[in-house]
C-alpha cells in the first residue's frame, strides 16, 4: 500500500526552510524529516556521537537513516524550487486597484523588495489576500510535487 502524505505538512516544511539543511519525505513511513547538511556529513564520515546530548543523537540517527537508506527519502521543493519573487509580482497583478498595483509593482523593484512588499501589503490592508494566495501557490507547488514523485497525497 502506497503511503498518503497531507499537503499541509509537505507546505508548512516548505515554509520553514532552514539554511545547511534539507526537508526530506520518508517514502515508506510516510514522515517528514528536517536533516542538517552538518548531521548528514558526519553520518557518511560515520564519525562518532555517543559524546552528543539526546536531541543531538536522535538528529545524528535520521541523518544515518537518510544515508544508508536514501532511495527511501525525497527531497521536498527548496527554496528553489519555490520562486517567492515571482509569486509576490504574479500578485501584485491580481489586485484589480490600479493604484494599489502600481505601488505594489514599485515597491518590488531592486534591492529591499521583500520588505517594501511586505509593509506595502500591511499599509494597503491587503494583507489576508497576500497570504491567501501565496498559501494557494504553495499548494499548487505541493501537488505538483507529489504527482511528480507519485505520491498520494491528503488535502
Amino acid at each position: 500500500m502506497k503511503i498518503q502524505v497531507k499537503l499541509k505538512d509537505i507546505i508548512e516544511e516548505m515554509e520553514i526552510q532552514f539554511e545547511e539543511s534539507s526537508s526530506l519525505l520518508n517514502v515508506k513511513t510516510g514522515e517528514i524529516v528536517l536533516v542538517s547538511s552538518e548531521d548528514l556529513r558526519a553520518a557518511e564520515d560515520e564519525k562518532p556521537f555517543d559524546h552528543l546530548p539526546e536531541w543531538q543523537k536522535e538528529n545524528r540517527m535520521i541523518a544515518i537513516d537518510v544515508v544508508e537508506n536514501y532511495e527511501n527519502y525525497i527531497e521536498l521543493p527548496t527554496k528553489y524550487d519555490i520562486n517567492e519573487y515571482e509569486i509576490i509580482e504574479e500578485f501584485c497583478f491580481t489586485v484589480s486597484d490600479q493604484r494599489k498595483q502600481d505601488t505594489l509593482l514599485r515597491a518590488i523593484e531592486g534591492k529591499g523588495a521583500f520588505r517594501r512588499f511586505k509593509d506595502k501589503i500591511i499599509d494597503l490592508e491587503i494583507e489576508d489576500q497576500w497570504y491567501s494566495y501565496r498559501e494557494e501557490c504553495f499548494k499548487q507547488i505541493a501537488i505538483e510535487w507529489c504527482q511528480d514523485n507519485d505520491i498520494n497525497y491528503i488535502e
